[in-house]
């Protein structure tokens, strides 16, 4: 059974940090490139962060400086620390495994920005 979870959303003030986490199993963890999304409501999806196997990141223009994305294979987990946040950033968040033939996603974990 594959799974991802999410974890660490929560209600945050502006310029507030949280820090997600995204728990896998079921998967050879070290042999996918993991990622970050998200959806406010009425929005599309939104790619977030990507980190390669080997550590290589990549971000979105909006969250380049506030958020960082890494991943501990010994642990199957994939992270992402968002500091500085704004209003905007309020959105459901997902985590995604892309595989070869398909792609794995968590339920994802709510962050709520407001003061």
């Amino acid at each position: 059974q594959v799974q991802l979870v999410e974890s660490g959303g929560g209600l945050v003030q502006p310029g507030g940090s949280l820090r997600l986490s995204c728990a896998a199993s079921g998967i050879t963890f070290s042999r996918y490139v993991m990622g970050w999304y998200r959806q406010a409501p009425g929005k599309q999806r939104e790619l977030v962060a990507t980190i390669t196997w080997g550590g290589s990141t990549n971000y979105a223009d909006s969250v380049k400086g506030r958020f960082t994305i890494s991943r501990d294979n010994a642990k199957n987990t994939v992270y992402l620390q968002i500091n500085s946040l704004k209003p905007e950033d309020t959105a459901v968040y997902n985590c995604n495994a892309k595989g070869s033939l398909i792609d794995y996603w968590g339920q994802g974990t709510q962050v709520t920005v407001s003061s």
